[in-house]
């Protein structure tokens, strides 16, 4: 991994210099200007030049215009901002996971999302190993100008409480219309279709089926055998094509091979085959007008998307407008509102039970064909027909018996998919409001209301047939049910700020802004489910329960934070330039004496170039350093005990037991980072470089601790805990080509951050984040890295691995660090190109490091799925493992192969031999592009028009992870790290974009 992505990095950026430096003559184009504005905090807008912390922004066109479209702007920031870490998934309409700068809290944490100086909820939203996303997908793209990433402290200080993780502020687009003052009319659609990536999906092995034994289990009356049903594995005997066996078909009435034995070979159509090519439509339209003090725009999007499993889709329609307009010479009014509206349907299960994909993956029988299982499910489930006797339609493949068709361990994926479906509606709408007055020349006041607000309806079911499971409140096995949540999340802020701007003299001069902030959240829940299974099939309602349903399992709570704050920045020549920020916070979830917290910073930054004077050949270089604190408040209901109802029990109300002790003494959680760097253009701004070191060290942290049950409790709520964070980035920019009519850019990022776990509370060396099948958990333990995978390794004796003489398999050493989640370092290049019309770019996305626990290869291996447990004649010969026994004498015992003595897999080798280093290198982006000339467009209304072919994901270069994508985890939040298990294959994803303006 190390030498490859070396050996990229040196061609690239080494044929970039040498093409820089030939080309630097004929440079005719002027340099672009160093003192660009971008939007900071709070939406105030800066000369970047002036800015004494870390910040990068990414314009809309290297978003989206070389990509198709995911549905969420956070996966189309992978690879493009220097310390920001995207981990996206597989699950259709799920979720994409941000870090800015490492993890800085014990239970993780997302940056906060901004969008035109107001803060927008990015929720992650879980239920039930159902996957609902994250709320950025909301967002509409077609409205993004900008999106400016504020990395560190100093850049957060102003947002206080909820700067601790960093800041995405996305900036919206005004309306500009036609140069005569016309409207203008933008149409946009695009079709994409995504191919399986076949690395990252199981290779079978196709020498053996059903089975944890070469041996059959029953026979027929005719004498034939009947395929091992009962097992969910391919450990069984060998196949031969001269051998007829009575199948799991060979039991359904509709099937061509009822009451028929057919020869023992491979499948002809594999799990492969289960999935569909997704494929996405989006189509959206741009109203605009504008000129000097006023301006217009309306955009309507709709996106719909059909997912890799049968019966999935998703449409999305969103509509938004944004007004600027001037009443007077000085009262200034701006109005944005966005509303979406998003029906879902077939969201995969994730995780390990009923995940379809788990049972691809790790569960399954290597004779099974995929098109007669749907053929099976369709004619089954025909109401004429569907009854007890053939489950109503889940006609499986793992029979209990030759007898009995009920499922032993799965479903049949098609009935899974089109019985057992979730589907959920989301209203999302944020708006706000503001107005601004300018006082006098050097002082303006503006106040501004926004409103967030978010509906989700989800809906889960279980249709009559199906295999007993877990479901609903009670969690008890039934074979049938119906649950449903609603969720309402709504913000809102109340925002006065004055602005002021003054000289002290002709060459020094101070601005800032004194300002204050009301927010209330709002939250609530309420989750339901019928009891004992459903009366009447296919009637998905509450009234349809067989039992009485429990008490509704209810959530609510409002919070109100207070804020106040000031800024002063000054300026000194056009060269030195010094930022201080003061934040007041008071929070309700806090107790009082401890509610009220402040958060300072303090930046500097000295234009060099201008001291120096190099611009000769250096036209930019600045020198920049900064200290800060941010922090992080409560969740609510951790002060004093609450109750939960349990339902009436002889007309009296009975409520669930405290588990967690609360904490009256709570106080904020508090980062404090310290920052330095520079940023530095060469040759007219051919190259230009920025380079950023930070130590960032969270203390205080608000962590649910484990405590011994003895004392009432099974927990309790603390301040405790210090993570340390150390890193570095760099952002490289080249321009090797640059002439009238061809351009060459090059944009480089790549950061590395350390991370460690200073301290927990005394006594207490480990923290469980979460725990994973096969006996490992991610944790946060002392002196390591936060995300430390813990299960078993081998025994050791003198480097040698211990056999055990009683079995002749590995002696396992249990609780054991075994890997560590947390990256080395991430990077991107991105190459982008242009001649006159045309236009070509390439996104190369890196991770190096970050563990994963693969439990598909934990089980997969050991159930003779993989080709790994069929090369030659491995199970057909004993085998006697590599180690020592304990006395230190070379093994010698040998295990038979024939009876699943499997030397692989969890049933021989401890969860070590499973976690794989989760480095990659991919093809992120490609694109390219044809801009019509105007010269054909003449005569048309069209004054603008281009085409591009665009691909995402199109090639995994290098990765370790065997058949499974390293970025493919279980969903957002904890479960975003170093857990692969039961992922969706990747796709390759292409797509045609088409835009004319009128």
């Amino acid at each position: 991994m190390k030498k490859l992505t070396t050996s990229l990095l040196v061609v690239v950026l080494t044929s970039s210099f040498a093409i820089a430096q030939a080309q630097e003559k004929n440079d005719t184009i002027k340099a672009k200007e160093i003192e660009g504005v971008v939007v900071t905090a709070l939406g105030i807008k800066r000369e970047k030049k002036s800015l004494g912390y870390a910040s990068q922004e990414i314009k809309a066109s290297a978003l989206s215009d070389g990509t198709t479209n995911t549905g969420n702007i956070a996966s189309q920031l992978s690879g493009k901002v220097a310390g920001l870490n995207v981990t996206t998934n597989n699950n259709f309409g799920g979720s994409s996971n941000l870090l800015i700068r490492g993890i800085k809290t014990l239970g993780g944490g997302n940056p906060l999302i901004v969008i035109d100086g107001s803060p927008v909820n990015n929720t992650y939203t879980q239920e039930k190993n159902i996957d609902y996303g994250n709320a950025l997908s909301d967002i509409n793209q077609e409205d993004i100008e900008s999106i400016n990433v504020l990395k560190g402290a100093a850049a957060s200080a102003l947002y206080g409480e909820r700067g601790l993780n960093g800041v995405i502020v996305i900036t919206t687009k005004n309306g500009k219309g036609k140069d005569d003052g016309s409207w203008g009319v933008t149409l946009s659609s695009s079709m994409q279709v995504g191919f399986i990536d076949k690395s990252t999906f199981p290779e079978y092995q196709t020498s053996y089926g059903a089975g944890y034994s070469q041996k059959f289990g029953t026979q027929a009356s005719d004498g034939l055998n009947n395929a091992n049903f009962n097992a969910d594995a391919s450990w069984g005997p060998k196949f031969d094509p001269n051998l007829m066996v009575y199948q799991w078909d060979s039991f359904d009435p509709t099937s061509p091979n009822y009451k028929k034995a057919t020869p023992w070979v491979a499948a002809k159509n594999g799990p492969i085959k289960f999935f569909d090519n997704p494929t996405t439509f989006s189509n959206s339209v741009t109203l605009e007008k504008g000129q000097k003090g006023k301006n217009i725009s309306f955009t309507y999007e709709n996106m719909m998307s059909d997912g890799l499993i049968p019966n999935s889709h998703l449409n999305k329609n969103n509509f938004s407008l944004k007004i600027n307009y001037d009443l007077t010479p000085k009262l200034h009014t701006s109005f944005y509102s966005t509303m979406t509206l998003q029906d879902t349907k077939g969201r995969g299960i994730t995780g390990y039970s009923n995940n379809i994909a788990t049972g691809f993956r790790q569960w399954w029988q290597t004779n099974v064909d995929l098109k007669a299982l749907e053929n099976s499910y369709f004619a089954n489930v025909d109401p004429a027909i569907a009854s007890a006797s053939n489950n109503y339609g889940n006609v499986v493949w793992n029979r209990k018996s030759a007898t009995n068709g009920a499922p032993a361990y799965w479903n049949n994926p098609y009935f899974q998919a089109y019985q057992n479906y979730t589907s959920d509606n989301r209203f999302r709408s944020f708006t706000y409001a503001q107005a601004t007055y300018d006082i006098i020349n050097n002082i303006s006041v503006t106040g501004k209301v926004s409103y967030d607000r978010s509906n989700l309806m989800a809906e889960s079911r279980l249709a009559v047939g199906s295999l007993p499971q877990a479901f609903g409140q009670s969690n008890n096995s039934v074979t049938s049910g119906y649950a449903r949540r609603d969720v309402l999340r709504t913000e809102t802020n109340y925002d006065l700020m004055v602005n002021y701007k003054f000289d002290i003299t002709d060459d020094i001069n101070v601005s800032g802004v004194v300002g204050g902030n009301i927010r209330r959240n709002y939250f609530n829940s309420v989750y339901a489910s019928t009891e004992g299974g459903l009366v009447i099939a296919g009637i998905y309602a509450l009234s349809n329960s067989k039992k009485a349903p429990l008490a509704s399992d209810e959530n609510q709570f409002t919070t109100q934070t207070n804020s106040g704050y000031v800024t002063a920045s000054f300026d000194f020549f056009k060269k030195f330039y010094i930022d201080g920020t003061w934040r007041v916070d008071q929070s309700s979830t806090l107790p009082a004496g401890n509610n009220v917290y402040n958060y300072p910073s303090v930046t500097a930054s000295v234009i060099m170039s201008e001291i120096l004077n190099t611009k000769n050949w250096m036209n930019f270089w600045k020198l920049r350093a900064n200290y800060a604190e941010v922090g992080g408040t409560a969740d609510p209901y951790q002060l004093a005990n609450n109750y939960r109802s349990a339902g009436i029990l002889s007309g009296v109300g009975i409520y669930n037991s405290i588990l967690n002790q609360p904490n009256p003494d709570l106080k904020p959680q508090r980062s404090k980072e310290f920052e330095i760097g520079t940023e530095a253009h060469f040759l007219k701004d051919r190259i230009t470089v920025d380079f950023a070191y930070y130590k960032t060290k969270t203390i205080d942290q608000i962590i649910p601790l484990p405590v011994s049950s003895g004392i009432g409790f099974t927990g309790k709520v603390i301040n405790a805990g210090r993570i340390d964070n150390t890193g570095y980035e760099v952002q490289l920019g080249l321009v090797p080509i640059k002439s009238k009519d061809f351009t060459w850019n090059i944009d480089v990022n790549w950061s590395k951050n350390k991370n460690e776990v200073v301290s927990l509370y005394p006594g207490i060396t480990n923290l469980l984040l979460n725990s994973f099948q096969g006996g490992v958990s991610l944790n946060a333990r002392v002196g390591e890295a936060w995300g430390t995978l813990v299960g078993a390794d081998y025994t050791y004796l003198n480097g040698e691995k211990v056999i055990d003489p009683k079995t002749g398999k590995y002696l396992q050493n249990p609780n054991q660090i075994i890997g560590n989640t947390t990256p080395d370092w991430i990077g991107g290049i991105r190459n982008s190109l242009s001649y006159k019309g045309f236009s070509l770019s390439f996104l190369i996305d890196m991770r190096k490091g970050g563990d994963i626990f693969s439990t598909d290869m934990y089980y997969g291996l050991s159930s003779g799925l993989y080709k790994e447990t069929a090369v030659g004649d491995y199970r057909d010969k004993n085998v006697v493992l590599p180690g020592v026994l304990p006395d230190g004498t070379p093994n010698t015992i040998s295990l038979s192969q024939f009876d699943n003595g499997s030397s692989m897999g969890y049933k021989t080798q401890p969860s070590r031999e499973f976690v794989y280093d989760g480095s990659f290198i991919k093809l992120r982006e490609a694109s390219i592009g044809y801009m019509l000339p105007k010269s054909l467009l003449a005569g048309t209304k069209i004054y603008d028009a281009k085409i591009s072919i665009v691909g995402r994901n199109l090639w995994i270069i290098h990765k370790n992870l065997p058949y499974a994508d390293p970025e493919a985890v279980v969903g957002g939040g904890l479960n975003s790290y170093g857990w692969s298990i039961g992922s969706m294959p990747t796709t390759r994803d292409i797509g045609v974009n088409v835009t004319f303006k009128f």
